[in-house]
Formats: C-alpha cells, sequence, structure tokens
C-alpha cells in the first residue's frame, strides 16, 4: 500500500473505531506524544494520546456519534512525515437528548513509526455547529 492510501486507511479507521467506541484500537493509531488542538472548535489543547483518549471519553463515550471525513488534501513530505486536511461532518446525540451537528477541518501532521503511520498532530476547526440543548 502507498503512503497516500496508508493515511486514507488511517483516517477512515479513526473515524469507525471513535464511532464504534473501540478506544484500545482507537489510541493505537496516534503518537505517545500527540497534541490535539480543539482551541478554535471551542475546547483546549490536549498533549498525549492517553490525556486525550481520556479527555474524550469522557465527552463522548456514552454518545451516539457519526463522523463523516472527505475530500483529503494528503501530501507526503518524507518518508517518515506527512500532513492532511480533510473535511469534516459529525453528529453527536447524547443520552439526554443533546445534539451537535457541526462541519469543519481536521489540520494534520502524521509520522511513519516502525512502519506504521500514526497521527502526530490534530487541530480541529469549525466552519459551522448545530446544537441542541437537551431541553429543546
Amino acid at each position: 500500500m502507498n503512503d497516500h492510501e496508508a493515511l486514507r486507511a488511517l483516517k477512515a479507521r479513526y473515524f469507525r473505531l471513535m464511532d464504534t467506541k473501540d478506544w484500545a484500537g482507537f489510541r493505537a493509531l496516534f503518537c505517545d506524544d500527540v497534541v490535539i488542538d480543539l482551541s478554535e472548535s471551542g475546547g483546549e489543547v490536549i498533549t498525549g494520546a492517553d490525556e486525550f483518549l481520556t479527555f474524550l471519553t469522557g465527552r463522548i463515550g456514552d454518545a451516539l456519534t457519526i463522523h463523516h471525513g472527505h475530500s483529503p488534501e494528503i501530501d507526503v513530505l518524507s518518508e517518515t512525515t506527512a500532513q492532511g486536511i480533510w473535511a469534516l461532518e459529525d453528529r453527536l446525540s447524547w443520552p439526554n437528548g443533546t445534539r451537535v451537528h457541526g462541519f469543519g477541518h481536521y489540520h494534520e501532521t502524521y509520522a511513519k513509526i516502525d512502519g506504521t503511520w500514526r497521527i502526530r498532530t490534530q487541530r480541529l476547526t469549525r466552519l459551522h455547529t448545530d446544537y441542541r440543548p437537551a431541553d429543546a
């Protein structure tokens, strides 16, 4: 598999494993020292894959989530580094009735470690978000 296809498969696994709540498989997609920047979408910056997993499971662990990534722009920069931008649409529904439907982009860098591509950095930007609180 060439690097572009391997990076597309990495992101496909990202969406599937998050939505199916396969947290062990999801964790394996990241460099240990990953930096996740959610500041432009109303969140925070999280450093470390284990820290991100703790954050994410606390936020969406009980939610039904549907994530779709589209139109990847992937640049392989070297044998072990790459970057990409993915268009995103997501829907999240929590048991209390809160719902979010969003659109935006993932801006990512990747590192190939022991022959496997992993996410090194991720920045989420939002273009539009529809939010319905539980009491709506």
